[in-house]
C-alpha cells in the first residue's frame, strides 16, 4: 500500500523507507508474474495448435465444406493468439475489484464518505466494461468469420494463380477480396473504437474520480488539505493501471478467447452406403466407368474415408494409395518416395526403374535430391504422378489402391508402368486399379464397371463379349433404376448392403519411426529451407511514413498531433490547478486555525469552474484522440492490405513457385492481424504514456528544479538501454515472424495431402514435423518474451531507485518546500515509476510490431510482371484470325533456370487443329506458359500480325481460351465457378455444360447451378472438375483455344464426344490440343512432337505415320502393342 505522508515536525524516516521497499518489491514481482504467466499462455497456444493440426489431418471430405484452409490458417494465426493474451490479464478479473475495495478502505480513513463518490465512478466503469465485453465477443465472432472468408479466398487465388492469370481475373479477385476486407474492417473498427474508449478511460477516469471526490468534499463543506490531495491522487493513481487498463483488457481478452475456443471445435464425419466386391492376393481388379461413376469413392471406402452406413468393410494389412491428383510435400524427390521408410539402395533403384523415373531424374540438376516446391515445382504432372506411384511401391504394402495413375503420362511410359510396375513389381499384391485406358483390361483378374455409384457389371475379361465395343456400350448404357449421382454431397456408393472384403495375409501396420539417417537429413534440410529471408537493422523511416500516410492525409495526422497536445495540456493543468487550490485552502486553514478565528473560505467557484472545464477537456480530448488514432491506423492496415493483394496479383508466376502458400498466407493472416489489432493499440498506448511522462517531467522540474539532474541522467540511461535492447529484440522478432511461415506451409501442404497421409498411416510422422516447426517458432517466441521482460525489469528497477531518491531528497529539502509541492512531486514520481517504463517498453514494442508492417511493405514492393495494358492496345476485334507464328522461341521459367523450350519455329495457320504430343516432361505445358507469357519467352511469338511482347498481358491473355492441366475450382456455387463475375446468361452456362457432357450431372444436383462446391471442388470427381474447367473455357468464345491434357481423367467415350463438339463449335478457331492420348489427336490436321523442349516433328498425322523412323510412329506403335 502507499504510505500516507503527514506534515510532522520531525523527519519521518520510516515513510520513505517503506515506500522504497514497496516500489522495489513491486518492480521485481510484477515482471516475474508476467514472465511465468506468458509462458503458460505460450504452452496453451502450442497445445491448441497441436490439437488443431491433429484434427485437420482427420478432416473428412464433408467436413472440408465447413472448414476451409483459410479458416484453419486463421485459427492457427489469430484465434490461438487470444490464449497468449488472455492468460496475461485473466487474474485482473479478481485483482481489480479486490484492489478497489482496499483503496476504498484507505480513502475512507483519509477523507471519509466523500471517497464513495469517486469509487462510484469506478464501479460504473466496471459495469460498463462488463457490457462492452459482450460486444467484444460478438464483434470478434463476426470479424473472425469475415477473416476466414478473406484468407480462404486469398488461399484459393494463390493456389490457382496460373488459372487466375490466364483468365485475366486479377482485377476481379482484387475487388472481391477488397469487398471482403471492407466487411472485416467495419467490425475491426468497432472493436478498435471500444479499445480506444478503454485506453481513454485509462487516461481520464482517474481524473474524473479525483474531480468527483474533491467536489463532494467541497459540497459537504469540508476543507481540502495538501496531504489529502496527495493521498487521494496517489491512491487513485495506484488503482489506475489495474482498474482502468488491466481489468477492461481482461474482460476483452476473455470475451474473445471464449469465441476462439468455440471456433476450435471438432469436425463432422460423413456416412456411406455399402458396396460389394472381393479381391484376393495376387489379383488385379480393374475399375472402369464414366465420369462421376464413383470409382474414386470406391477406393475411399476401402481406405475408410467413407464409412459405410450399412454392411462392413474389412481390410487386413497395409495399404498403399496413389491418388488421382498426385500430392508431393516440400522436400527432396527422395524423401517424397521414401515417405519415412529406410533408404535401401537396391530396392530404391528397382522402384525408380519400375516407375520409369531414371531418365527424368538424370535431367534434374540435383537428381533425386532435387528439392520439390510447395506445388511440386519444378516437376511436370507426369513426373509427379510417377513419384506418387514410386512412393506407394517403395512402401512394400499388401494392398495397392491406384487411382488412375496412367492418365498423366504418355503412351510409352504408360505401357512401361503397367508392364514393369503394376504387372511385375506388384504381381503378388492385391491391386485395385481405376483406369480409363480400356486396352489394359485384358490383363486384369477381375473387371468392375460402375455407373452412378452402382455396379453395372463385373467379371473377368473373357466374360465380356466383343471387348472394346461392349465396354464403351456398358459405360453409356442407361440404367433406369440407378439414381442420379449426387455430386456435391460426399460421394456415395449404392448397391445391396453386403460385406466388402479385401483379404491379404495379415501383417503389421507400417512403422514410420525407423526413418534412415538420410531421410532425417532431408527433413532437417527441409525445415532449414523453409525459413524465409528477413531484413536486418532498424525499421527505416520510410516504413513509418508509409504506414501513417496510408491511413490518412497529412493534415489529419497534424490535427491528431494537436489533439494529443491539447489532451496532455488539459491533463497537466488540472493537476496544477488542484494543487494550487489545495495550497490556498491549506494556507488559509493554517492562518485562521492559528489565530483561533472563524474559518473564512474564498469563493469556491473561482477554483471550481476552471477545474471542471479542465476535467471535461481532459475527458473529451482523451476520447477524441483515441478514436481518431484507431481510425487512422486501422485505415492504414486496410490500405496496406489492398496494396499487398494488388502487388501479389501483379507478381510473376515464378514468385508463387518459389514461395510456399503458407509463407504468403502468413503475411495475409498473422502480419495483417497484428496491423489490425495490436499495432494501433500499442501506438495509442505509447503516444498516451509518452505525453503523460512529458507532463510529469515538466511539472516535477517546475516544482523542484533540482530533479532535472537525475531526470537527464535517467533519460540517457533509458536511451542507451532501449537502443541496446532493440538491436537484439528487432532481429528476434523478425526471426519469430519468419519461423511462423513453415508452420502455415506445413499445414497447407498436409491439408492437400491428408488422404495420402492417412492411407500410409503417416499422421504421427507429419504431426512430429508440425511440432518441430512449432518448437522452432516457440524458441524464437520464448526468446522474444525473455528479452522483453529483462528490459522491463531493468527499466522498473532504475525507476524504483529514482523514486527512492526523490522520497529521501524531499525530506532533506523539507524546509524549502511546502506540503503541496512535496505531495505533488511524490505522487508524480510514483506515476513516473509506472509510466516511464511502460512508455519506453511500448516504444520498443511499437518498433518490434512495425516489423509486421515492414513485412507487408516488402510484398507491396515485389518485382512485377509486364504491365497488364500498354498505351498501345490492339483493336477490340483482334485477332481477326487465329494464326500463330513462333520465331526462334526459347523459354525458361526463371532467368537462372534451365531452358525448357529451345528454338521453336512452328507456324500454325488460322483455324488449324493441332495436336501436341511428346514424352512426359518434354515441354508441352511449357508451350502454354510461353504463349500466355507466364514468364517472358526469348524470341518472338506473333498472333495475327501482332508481336505478343508489344501488347499488355491482359490484352493478350483475354484473347486466348485455355483449359489447364490441373483444374482450379473455387469455394461457392457451380454458377460462380463457371462464371465468377456474372458475364454470361444461364442459357449460355447450360449450353457450355451440355457441350462438355456435364449438363445431366449438374441438373441432378440439389440447387442445380446454385449447388455449393467444397474448397477446390473436392466434392466433384477429378474428371468432373476437368469438365467444369472445360466449360469455363468454352464460354470465352475466342479465336484460339488451348486444351492442356484437359480430359486425362475423363473416360474415352466422353472424351470422344467432347472432341466432336469442339471440332463443330470451334470449326473456325485455332485449337491446340496437348495430350497423352494419341487417339485424341490422331484426326488433327497437324501434329507437333516435342522432345526435351525441342520441336522434332511438325506435320500431318498421316505423313508422320508413313515414316517408320518418326517419333510419332513409334509412340503409336507403343499404343498398338498395349
Amino acid at each position: 500500500m502507499i504510505p500516507v505522508i503527514l506534515p510532522p515536525s520531525t523527519k519521518p524516516w520510516p515513510t520513505p523507507q517503506g515506500l522504497s521497499a514497496c516500489v522495489l518489491t513491486w518492480a521485481f514481482l510484477h515482471h516475474l508474474y508476467f514472465y511465468h504467466i506468458q509462458r503458460v499462455g505460450m504452452r496453451l497456444r502450442v497445445a491448441v495448435c497441436h490439437m488443431i493440426y491433429r484434427k485437420a489431418l482427420r478432416l473428412s471430405n464433408l467436413a472440408t465444406r465447413e472448414t476451409s484452409t483459410g479458416q484453419i490458417v486463421n485459427l492457427l494465426s489469430n484465434d490461438v493468439n487470444r490464449f497468449d493474451q488472455v492468460t496475461m490479464f485473466l487474474h485482473f478479473l479478481w485483482v481489480g475489484p479486490l484492489q478497489a475495495v482496499a483503496v476504498t478502505a484507505l480513502l475512507w480513513m483519509e477523507v471519509g464518505i466523500s471517497c464513495l463518490a469517486g469509487m462510484a465512478v469506478l464501479i460504473l466503469l466496471l459495469l460498463l466494461q462488463s457490457c462492452i465485453g459482450k460486444l467484444f465477443s460478438s464483434l470478434w465472432s463476426k470479424t473472425a468469420a469475415y477473416t476466414d472468408d478473406r484468407i480462404r479466398t486469398v488461399s484459393e487465388v494463390i493456389t490457382g494463380i496460373r488459372t487466375v492469370k490466364m483468365y485475366t481475373w486479377e482485377k476481379s479477385f482484387a475487388d472481391l477480396i477488397a469487398r471482403l476486407r471492407r466487411k472485416e474492417v467495419s467490425k475491426i473498427l468497432r472493436s478498435s473504437y471500444l479499445r480506444g474508449l478503454n485506453l481513454a478511460s485509462f487516461f481520464a477516469v482517474s481524473k474524473i474520480m479525483i474531480f468527483v471526490t474533491f467536489i463532494t468534499i467541497v459540497l459537504l463543506d469540508n476543507v481540502i488539505t495538501a496531504s489529502q490531495v496527495f493521498v487521494v491522487v496517489t491512491l487513485f493513481e495506484a488503482l489506475r493501471l489495474t482498474g482502468t487498463l488491466h481489468f477492461p483488457m481482461a474482460i476483452e481478452k476473455v470475451s474473445e478467447a471464449v469465441v476462439s475456443i468455440r471456433r476450435v471445435k471438432a469436425s463432422e464425419i460423413p456416412t456411406l452406403q455399402g458396396l460389394c466386391f472381393t479381391v484376393r492376393p495376387g489379383e488385379l481388379l480393374a475399375v472402369v466407368g464414366p465420369v462421376g461413376a464413383g470409382k474414386s469413392s470406391l477406393l475411399n471406402a476401402v481406405l475408410g474415408e467413407l464409412p459405410p452406413s450399412q454392411g462392413q468393410v474389412t481390410v487386413r494389412g497395409r495399404i498403399a494409395y496413389v491418388p488421382q491428383q498426385p500430392w508431393l510435400f516440400p522436400g527432396t524427390v527422395r524423401s517424397n518416395i521414401l515417405f519415412g521408410k529406410k533408404y535401401e539402395k537396391d530396392r530404391y533403384e528397382k522402384v525408380l526403374k519400375a516407375c520409369a523415373l531414371e531418365e527424368d531424374l538424370q535431367l534434374l540438376v540435383g537428381r533425386d535430391l532435387t528439392v520439390v516446391g510447395d506445388r511440386g515445382t519444378p516437376l511436370s504432372a507426369g513426373q509427379k504422378a510417377r513419384i506418387s506411384l514410386a512412393r506407394a511401391v517403395y512402401q512394400d504394402a499388401d494392398i495397392y489402391l491406384l487411382d488412375d495413375p496412367l492418365s498423366a503420362v504418355d503412351a510409352g511410359v504408360s505401357k512401361h508402368l503397367f508392364g514393369q510396375c503394376i504387372c511385375q513389381a506388384l504381381h503378388e499384391k492385391i491391386t485395385i486399379l481405376v483406369t480409363h485406358q480400356l486396352w489394359y483390361l485384358k490383363a486384369a483378374s477381375q473387371i468392375l464397371i460402375l455407373k452412378d455409384g452402382k455396379i453395372m457389371k463385373k467379371g473377368t475379361y473373357v466374360e465380356f463379349p466383343k471387348p472394346g465395343v461392349d465396354f464403351e456400350d456398358i459405360l453409356l448404357k442407361t440404367n433406369e433404376e440407378a439414381e442420379p449421382s449426387r455430386v456435391p454431397d460426399s460421394p456415395t456408393l449404392r448397391g445391396q448392403p453386403s460385406e466388402s472384403s479385401v483379404q491379404p495375409q495379415e501383417s503389421p501396420r507400417p512403422s514410420l519411426e525407423d526413418a534412415a539417417p538420410e531421410d532425417q537429413d532431408t527433413e532437417t534440410i527441409q525445415v532449414a529451407l523453409s525459413l524465409e529471408s528477413r531484413s536486418e537493422g532498424k525499421v527505416d523511416f520510410k516504413t513509418y511514413k508509409d504506414y501513417f500516410t496510408a491511413g490518412a492525409h497529412w493534415f489529419i495526422i497534424i490535427f491528431l498531433i494537436l489533439i494529443n497536445i491539447a489532451a496532455q495540456v488539459s491533463y497537466v493543468l488540472q493537476d496544477w490547478w488542484l494543487s494550487s487550490w489545495a495550497n490556498e485552502l491549506s494556507t488559509m486553514y493554517a492562518m485562521t486555525y492559528g489565530k483561533g478565528n472563524i474559518i473564512l473560505l474564498s469563493d469556491p467557484g473561482w477554483y471550481f469552474t476552471p477545474y471542471s472545464v479542465l476535467t471535461a477537456g481532459t475527458v473529451l480530448f482523451g476520447i477524441s484522440r483515441s478514436l481518431l488514432m484507431f481510425y487512422v491506423l486501422v485505415n492504414s492496415s486496410q490500405t496496406l492490405h489492398k496494396q499487398m493483394i494488388e502487388s501479389i496479383l501483379r507478381a510473376p508466376v515464378l514468385f508463387f513457385d518459389r514461395n510456399p502458400t503458407g509463407r504468403i498466407l502468413n503475411r495475409f493472416s498473422k502480419d495483417t492481424g497484428h496491423m489490425d489489432d495490436l499495432l494501433p493499440q500499442i501506438f495509442q498506448d505509447f503516444v498516451q504514456t509518452f505525453l503523460l511522462v512529458m507532463g510529469v517531467v515538466g511539472v516535477m522540474v517546475v516544482v523542484i528544479p533540482w530533479t532535472v539532474i537525475p531526470l537527464i541522467s535517467l533519460g540517457i540511461i533509458f536511451f542507451v538501454l532501449r537502443r541496446y535492447f532493440l538491436e537484439t529484440s528487432r532481429d528476434v522478432k523478425r526471426l519469430e515472424c519468419a519461423t511462423r511461415s513453415p508452420v502455415f506451409s506445413h499445414l497447407a501442404s498436409s491439408l492437400q495431402g491428408r488422404w495420402t497421409i492417412r492411407a500410409f498411416k503417416a499422421q504421427q510422422r507429419f504431426q512430429e514435423l508440425f511440432d518441430a516447426h512449432q518448437d522452432l517458432h516457440s524458441e524464437a517466441w520464448s526468446l522474444s518474451l525473455t528479452t522483453s521482460r529483462w528490459f522491463a525489469l531493468c527499466l522498473d528497477a532504475i525507476c524504483a531507485i529514482f523514486v527512492i531518491g526523490v522520497a529521501f531528497g524531499s525530506l532533506f529539502l523539507a524546509e524549502t518546500l511546502n506540503v503541496g509541492q512535496v505531495g505533488l512531486v511524490l505522487s508524480l514520481a510514483l506515476t513516473f515509476t509506472v509510466m516511464v517504463p511502460r512508455c519506453v517498453r511500448q516504444s520498443a514494442e511499437a518498433e518490434n510490431m512495425m516489423i509486421s508492417v515492414e513485412r507487408v511493405t516488402e510484398y507491396i514492393d515485389l518485382e512485377k510482371e509486364a504491365p497488364w495494358e500498354y498505351e498501345y492496345r490492339p483493336p477490340p476485334s483482334w485477332p481477326h484470325v487465329g494464326r500463330i507464328r513462333f520465331s526462334n522461341v526459347s523459354f525458361r521459367y526463371s532467368s537462372d533456370g534451365p531452358v525448357v523450350l529451345r528454338e521453336l519455329m512452328p507456324q500454325i495457320t488460322s483455324g488449324s487443329k493441332v495436336g501436341i504430343v511428346g514424352r512426359t516432361g518434354a515441354g508441352k505445358s511449357s508451350l502454354v506458359s510461353a504463349l500466355f507469357r507466364l514468364s517472358e519467352p526469348e524470341g518472338r511469338i506473333w498472333i495475327s500480325v501482332i508481336n505478343t511482347t508489344t501488347i499488355g498481358l491482359h490484352d493478350l491473355r483475354k484473347k486466348m481460351s485455355v483449359v489447364p492441366q490441373e483444374p482450379v475450382l473455387f469455394t461457392g456455387t457451380m454458377r460462380k465457378n463457371l462464371d465468377p463475375f456474372h458475364e454470361h446468361t444461364d442459357e449460355e452456362l447450360w449450353n457450355a455444360l451440355e457441350e462438355v457432357q456435364l449438363k445431366e450431372a449438374v441438373e441432378g444436383l440439389p440447387g442445380k447451378l446454385n449447388a455449393e462446391l467444397a474448397e477446390s471442388g473436392s466434392n466433384l470427381s477429378a474428371g468432373q472438375r476437368q469438365l467444369v474447367s472445360f466449360a469455363r473455357a468454352i464460354l470465352r468464345k475466342n479465336k484460339i483455344l488451348i486444351i492442356d491434357k484437359a480430359t486425362s481423367n475423363v473416360d474415352p467415350r466422353t472424351d470422344e464426344l467432347i472432341k466432336k463438339n469442339i471440332h463443330e463449335k470451334f470449326a473456325q478457331c485455332t485449337v491446340l490440343t496437348i495430350t497423352n492420348r494419341l487417339s485424341t489427336v490422331i484426326d488433327s490436321e497437324f501434329v507437333m512432337v516435342l522432345d526435351s523442349g525441342r520441336q522434332v516433328e511438325y506435320s500431318q498425322p498421316y505423313e508422320l505415320l508413313q515414316d517408320e523412323e518418326s517419333l510419332f510412329y513409334k509412340m503409336v506403335q507403343h499404343l498398338g502393342e498395349a
